[in-house]
């Protein structure tokens, strides 16, 4: 009588179990996080990454894009017969505004407004459209048309017509990152307009108003005071509108005020968008002056020669 053998065949062999594949790629994730975000050696493939996506994500809209197209179309012609008298007595009775006339003017006047801001910074603002908001539910960023391609570097400012909404942080081929002024990893060196106080505007994060911290309580600043850029770290032009105090305790029990503002540009609804360059944060460099001892020493030393 045969008895069958105590162990499987070795083609039946199972490898390392299921914990320690998991251990072992749990690690590898983990050291590349690190190594990432302490070295930034994945940097590059991400860059490379961009560029090879950016047509297959541009591919993959266009179906989309084509199907809602095709079914507004039919959608229109089935209702034109039943919504011909309707759009006429709109016409009769709202005259423009059954247009979309009010949308179009006050998108003009955006725009307007936008093109005032650009006209004073001549060569040193790139317009921008927002393409889409980050994903990430824990930060405050969104993509811009320009990248790369448009010369826009890391650090740049991005304001609109209204006010200073954040600054590039990323750049790839063919598009930007923007983080918002309402990240929590965001702070905008500012003053306040009617007092000259200065302080950091903080973000705080999603769903809640960005702060002023380490303000004294006997502090000069009231609710409604507008806060500006005091142009100090080199990245926003002095002068730039960037919040309006909102609520003010000075009684904390402890040794700062807390101070909370509302952004005054549309962080979340703004459509078009300047960056600024380094060059229009930072001052003309200054002529010497005739009596500088330098100036007269170099003049010397030429009129030797």
């Amino acid at each position: 009588m045969h008895h069958l053998p105590a162990e499987p065949p070795a083609f039946f062999n199972r490898g390392p179990s299921p914990l320690a594949r998991l251990a072992f790629f749990g690690l590898l994730s983990i050291g590349l996080l690190v190594a990432d975000a302490r070295f930034g050696y994945l940097e590059g493939i991400r860059h490379v990454a961009a560029i090879v996506l950016a047509p297959l994500q541009r591919a993959a809209r266009i179906p989309g894009e084509a199907l809602a197209a095709v079914g507004t179309f039919f959608a229109s012609q089935r209702a034109l017969a039943t919504e011909n008298d309707e759009l006429r007595r709109r016409l009769l009775t709202q005259g423009p505004a059954a247009q979309g006339y009010v949308a179009a003017q006050a998108e003009s006047a955006r725009l307007r407004a936008l093109l005032d801001v650009r006209s004073r910074y001549e060569n040193a603002a790139t317009a921008v459209r927002v393409l889409y908001a980050g994903r990430d539910p824990f930060s405050q960023k969104l993509f811009v048309d320009r990248g790369a391609d448009s010369k826009l570097a890391p650090g740049e400012a991005v304001i609109d017509a209204d006010g200073v909404v954040g600054q590039v942080t990323r750049v790839l081929p063919t598009m930007a990152e923007v983080t918002l002024i309402t990240d929590k990893d965001h702070a905008v060196p500012v003053k306040v307009e009617r007092s000259g106080v200065r302080s950091v505007l903080f973000g705080v994060g999603a769903g809640r108003p960005p702060e002023l911290r380490f303000m004294p309580p006997q502090a000069d600043i009231q609710v409604g005071d507008v806060l500006v850029t005091s142009g100090l770290d080199g990245t926003y032009p002095a002068g730039l509108a960037v919040a309006k105090v909102t609520a003010l305790e000075r009684d904390t029990g402890q040794m700062f005020a807390r101070i909370q503002a509302v952004p005054l540009a549309g962080v979340d609804r703004s459509e078009h968008l300047l960056v600024l360059a380094r060059s229009a944060a930072l001052p003309p460099r200054p002529e010497p002056a005739d009596d500088d001892p330098a100036v007269r020493k170099s003049g010397k030393g030429r009129g030797k020669r």
